[in-house]
């Protein structure tokens, strides 16, 4: 039974006549609000996954549940339906369990925090904010479990609950689920700051009601979505075809041996409607890597990208949804059945945005982005110093991204344009570790006419034994090139004993002990390669090479030969471009590397770790040999 709204005015909103000002106005207003948001949270909140990293995403929806601004669209559908109970005023609600929101947050980490806004006794608007704890209980520090076979070994789940309700705080609800995290305190500031950032957007859309109207500011907010509708309709019209596409890309690993697991999606037009099937994707694993994808948040990653790379333009919001039938098959990867494990679920989560990619541009080879920093690796490290106090530090990792039809790909970045690094300063004063190497490595970025952006290097000393969890993918399946580019590097993790023995560790490890000075090489994957690396400037080449960010070796995937004083050979650069021009033949579209088949083969000489084992599945959708 979905949740029944109970207002005490229930007259119906009257459509105004808005003018084009006071639109653009309410407009900015409520990207100031969402702005606003998170500069409340990133003030409040402890855990540097949220406060420093910005791991958190705001959301203001209209008052049937709609995104007006936001990024990961709207929250409030999932939550109505999962909800058997009253939305009412002075109510606010807590939830993180993915299963009772219809994956509307996507594993247990993930603390949503949802205030519905009433302005004289009818509901006027929703906002929301759900960030990253960085610890809910579970069986690992963190809580999230690479190696988990089921979604109770994750932590706490909460069910959509009041946290407030006709204005009253529920403490002890708030006790019992703080009663599971291993850093209460950060976990208690970080839900602290998610309830302020909801409070201040709330005010926010008051004093626009009070200032414009109720009738006013509603109306509006329906045509900042028809906006979107009309515009989307346009664009799609325009950018789709017919014609059935698909594309398909892998994860690279569950962390229990098997793998590659596919992701595909076929993309086609019937009338106004755009269809995106995501039958031939994989049945879900039994390891933590299952993504429970929402629908509707799909519809908006699709709009996203749609939106970027068509016409920057437009405002997103969920007013497109409507135009998009999103198929996802039951028991897949991406839609899997209870109690599936999930907290491993960021690498389909970021593999989604490669599929579009690949999707969008199969028609417009011209739009076309590579594959490119398509996650968001983790890094966990926890123990007891010599001082008797735990530590515990959750870091998210950056890497290449991909090359663009306008410029190089950015080095080191995150997957998340709004993502900031954790200073080195601030690691190394609140945890026992020193960071020994932060940079660039050269050539892992493909090499192209516009180069894909370096992977990193992060050397980790540390200073106290723990155990650490690795979380990371594009190890064995490397980030493919475009339109005559390369594929970037792939990632590699590194432990560096004290007397300087080296181990390559595999990319989805857990609960691995350390001792005192052991060093971590976290080695993150470069973007692939936009466009022939042949038509590259060499003279820009060359300049790279002295900024560290190719090698001299790696100049001559561009067909570039330097001379001992690091300038151009122009006539050698010339007669290899030549050679490698004939050698070659014609680009492709897509350049995905080696086949799996030869992957295998060579996986354990050119990555140190052994191939994944193809996943099988039984009848009951259990990987097996």
């Amino acid at each position: 039974m979905p949740a029944r709204i109970i207002q005490s005015n229930e007259t119906s909103f009257a459509k105004t006549t808005v003018d084009p000002v006071t639109l653009e106005v309410i407009e900015n207003a409520l990207r100031n609000a969402r702005t606003e948001m998170d500069a409340t949270l990133v003030r409040t909140a402890m855990s540097p996954g949220i406060r420093e990293q910005g791991d958190a995403f705001p959301l203001i929806a209209d008052h049937e549940g709609r995104m007006i601004v936001g990024q990961f669209g709207s929250f409030i559908g999932g939550f109505l339906n999962g909800y058997d109970g009253t939305v009412e005023e002075g109510d606010m609600f807590l939830l993180s369990d993915p299963y009772s929101v219809e994956g509307a947050v996507s594993h247990s980490n993930d603390w949503l925090v949802l205030l519905p806004v009433f302005k004289d006794g009818r509901l006027l608007a929703y906002t929301a904010m759900f960030g990253h704890q960085s610890d809910i209980g579970g069986k690992v520090p963190g809580s999230m479990p690479i190696d988990a076979t089921s979604i109770f070994q994750e932590g706490v789940r909460i069910p959509p609950v009041k946290i407030y309700r006709n204005g009253l705080y529920n403490e002890d609800l708030v006790k019992l689920a703080l009663h599971q995290s291993r850093t209460p305190d950060w976990c208690a500031a970080d839900l602290n700051a998610l309830i302020a950032s909801c409070r201040v957007a709330a005010r926010r859309i008051e004093e626009m009601a009070d200032r414009f109207g109720i009738d006013t500011y509603v109306t509006a907010t329906g045509e900042l979505l028809a906006r979107n509708y009309r515009a989307m309709k346009t664009l799609l019209g325009q950018a789709i075809s017919e014609e059935k596409v698909s594309f398909e890309d892998y994860i690279c690993d569950d962390g229990m041996g098997y793998g590659p697991y596919k992701l595909k999606c076929t993309m086609w037009r019937e009338g106004e409607k755009v269809i995106l099937d995501f039958t031939g994707t994989d049945p879900q694993s039994v390891g933590s890597i299952n993504f429970y994808l929402n629908e509707n948040m799909f519809k908006m990653f699709f709009g996203i990208y749609m939106i970027m790379v068509f016409d920057p333009m437009i405002l997103f919001n969920d007013g497109f949804y409507d135009l998009i039938d999103v198929r996802i098959p039951d028991g897949s990867l991406l839609k899997p059945k209870f109690p599936a494990a999930l907290s491993g679920r960021t690498h389909a989560l970021g593999r989604i945005f490669d599929i579009l990619g690949g999707l969008l541009g199969q028609k417009t080879p011209q739009f076309l982005n590579a594959a490119g920093f398509s996650s968001s690796p983790h890094l966990f490290y926890a123990g007891t110093d010599r001082k008797g106090d735990w530590f515990q530090l959750f870091q998210i990792g950056f890497g290449g991204i991909p090359g663009r039809p306008l410029g190089d790909g950015p080095d080191g970045h995150s997957l998340w344009p709004g993502f900031t690094n954790v200073p080195n300063e601030f690691l190394e004063r609140y945890f026992p570790l020193v960071i020994e190497q932060y940079g660039t490595v050269a050539d892992s970025g493909g090499a192209g006419l516009h180069r894909g952006g370096n992977g990193i290097v992060m050397s980790y000393r540390f200073l106290e034994p723990g155990v650490i969890a690795v979380h990371d993918d594009r190890w064995f399946v490397p980030p493919w090139g475009v339109n005559g580019g390369r594929p970037g590097a792939r990632a590699r993790k590194i432990l560096e004993k004290p007397d300087g023995t080296r181990t390559i560790i595999g990319n989805k490890v857990e609960d691995f002990t350390v001792e005192t000075d052991d060093v971590l090489h976290f080695i993150t994957w470069g973007g692939g390669g936009w466009g022939d690396p042949l038509d590259r400037d060499p003279a820009l080449v060359a300049k790279e090479v002295v900024q560290g960010l190719v090698t001299v070796q790696g100049a001559r995937a561009y067909g570039v030969v330097l001379d001992g004083e690091g300038s151009v050979d122009e006539r050698a650069t010339a007669d290899l471009r030549d050679n490698m021009r004939r050698e070659r033949g014609a680009v492709g579209v897509f350049d995905f590397g080696p086949d799996l088949e030869t992957l295998r083969e060579r996986s354990l000489e050119e990555t140190g770790l052994p191939a994944p084992v193809q996943p099988r599945w039984n009848s009951q959708h259990i990987a097996a040999e």
